[in-house]
């Protein structure tokens, strides 16, 4: 039998993942406020929580939701937690993306399968196609610069969406996140309404945890920032909520498309 711990962060998609869930343990780091009930844990505390899932017959984990890097304390840390320091500390120093992979070897080494939101709901990854409205030649134009853009600064660990328009970058995603980024263009054009929002994994990211998502709330960001439409890689972001987000969408004359990789 399967059984399946989610580690929360903010937003929706823990709530979405538990829903498909059949009585999922939830847990969430301390300081971090979830959408759903949460037990929370410290990350210094990491072996002991590893521990709980066994005995509580867990097989595999989820990681779903924003989570900001903790401040670590080193006089909380229990003693086996400890010993995984260097690890831990060596792998943040290289960036979000190596401490990530170290967060899911570790469980992995403690024979808990680390899953990605896909697994468990495969709907939330529609492949390529459009799903609301239709991008014009210089929208295509656009997300093909964008695309460009996050394919080169991916492997620098930066940030996952970016904002094109007329073949000029506008903003990139930074440690702020998406939201900040709209909501720096939108402070800072009065153009008409053009230009893409662009979300892509990042190169050779391990796309079981921390995958770029989409939702309700973007749109009205991209719309407040007077974009055209919103474009990402089928297959490498999440669409939470998809029926309001195309609804969303549709009442603000925004496009959607899930374009396919290469560009085609």
């Amino acid at each position: 039998m399967t059984r399946t711990a989610i580690i929360a962060g903010a937003g929706r998609l823990p709530v979405l993942l538990a829903e498909a869930v059949e009585a999922p343990l939830v847990f969430a780091l301390e300081g971090v406020t979830p959408a759903l009930a949460a037990e929370p844990f410290r990350l210094e505390r990491l072996v002991p929580l590893m521990g709980r899932l066994l005995d509580e017959g867990v097989t595999q984990v989820a990681f779903a939701g924003a989570v900001r890097r903790p401040r670590l304390d080193p006089e909380a840390f229990d003693p086996r937690t400890a010993t995984l320091v260097p690890r831990i500390a060596a792998a943040m120093g290289q960036g979000d993306d190596a401490a990530l992979r170290e967060l899911i070897a570790i469980f992995e080494e403690w024979g808990l399968s680390v899953v990605g939101a896909e697994t468990l709901r495969p709907d939330l990854l529609p492949g390529e196609r459009v799903l609301a409205g239709a991008p014009t030649a210089g929208d295509r134009a656009d997300a093909d610069r964008a695309a460009a853009i996050l394919a080169a600064t991916g492997p620098l660990d930066i940030g996952q969406g970016c904002v094109v328009a007329g073949g000029l970058c506008l903003a990139l995603e930074t440690l702020p996140g998406t939201a900040a980024m709209l909501e720096f263009v939108a402070a800072t054009r009065e153009t008409p309404r053009s230009g893409v929002l662009y979300k892509a994994p990042k190169p050779g990211q391990d796309r079981r945890i921390d995958l770029p998502a989409i939702g309700p709330e973007t749109v009205a960001q991209a719309a407040a920032a007077r974009l055209s439409g919103i474009v990402w890689a089928a297959g490498g972001v999440l669409v939470l909520d998809r029926a309001e987000t195309e609804a969303a969408a549709n009442e603000a004359g925004l496009f959607l498309w899930a374009r396919a990789e290469s560009g085609i």
